[in-house]
């Protein structure tokens, strides 16, 4: 039989990736983290990490387990809240999968907040532009630009954002300014790698102008900010970031807009644990201060 300190140790060893993190994550030794894992195989009957020098890989076997021994941690958390009335205490690690604008301009500008507010709970911030699979524990939280089709899962809505055409006044001041999306087709344009784009969402500029003629593409939206600054061509942009660009000039604002949604998501299992509320919250607090640049 399986006990919750088992339990413990092997979520900690699936969220920190090696036993030697685990270990100290927990305040054990190393030797204990690896005996305990090696009882749980005993008792399963089935191997959950295979073992190399560089660490340890979690098998189907771990992915299938790590669902049952989160409701069993979330279980646990709650009746110790309930019983100590410790509501207030957030602690422990969240890892939070977010598109890289989304990262760069609304979370990571008011993490010292986050962190004054709760010292004792470590936000890991994963930017990237594919969606991550919660259910294989590649984060605990998502952001995404469109709700997922299937899962155990909890999502709602965080906020509606907008997407408009930029360049760099050097290069309106070399090519000209364009009149009306009709004489878009004259311009050069900055877009996604479209096969590396996670959601077909990112690909603002089809919906724009398809077939538009592409100078340079990026999976990164960053980068595309940049290049667009450096006057390689007209780019679609996050409002919210370009706004604040003064190398950057919006075209076409009455004519061309592209409307977006940023979506919170999260395991079902997950959404009652003290360190996942917080970090919701703090999510809520962050568009709903900057509501009027969407």
């Amino acid at each position: 039989m399986l006990n919750s300190d088992e339990l413990r140790l092997f979520l900690a060893v699936m969220r920190e990736g090696n036993m030697l993190a685990a270990a100290r994550r927990v305040g054990v030794d190393h030797s204990t983290v690896a005996r305990r894992i090696g009882n749980m195989e005993t008792t399963l009957g089935a191997r959950l990490f295979d073992r190399s020098p560089r660490g340890v890989t979690p098998t189907p076997a771990a992915f299938a387990l790590v669902a049952h021994a989160e409701r069993v941690e979330s279980e646990l958390l709650a009746a110790m809240n309930s019983v100590a009335g410790r509501d207030q205490q957030v602690e422990g690690t969240v890892r939070l999968a977010t598109p890289e604008a989304f990262a760069a301009c609304l979370v990571a500008p008011h993490i010292a907040d986050f962190r004054a507010r709760h010292p004792r709970l470590t936000l890991e911030l994963a930017s990237e532009s594919k969606a991550s699979s919660l259910s294989k524990r590649e984060a605990d939280m998502a952001v995404m630009l469109k709700p997922p089709p299937k899962g155990r899962l909890v999502t709602r809505k965080l906020v509606d954002y907008r997407l408009g055409l930029y360049a760099s006044r050097d290069y309106l001041e070399r090519e000209g300014a364009p009149s009306g999306r009709a004489d878009l087709n004259r311009h050069a344009f900055v877009s996604y790698i479209e096969e590396l784009a996670g959601f077909p969402e990112m690909i603002a500029l089809d919906q724009i102008l398809p077939g538009a003629p592409v100078a340079f593409r990026s999976s990164s939206s960053a980068a595309q900010h940049a290049a667009v600054a450096a006057g390689c061509g007209i780019g679609v942009l996050h409002i919210f970031a370009a706004d604040r660009d003064e190398r950057l000039v919006r075209l076409l604002p009455g004519e061309v807009e592209v409307w977006r949604s940023y979506w919170l998501v999260i395991h079902a299992d997950l959404q009652r644990l003290p360190r996942i509320r917080a970090t919701g919250e703090f999510l809520d607090e962050v568009v709903r201060g900057m509501r009027d640049r969407f």
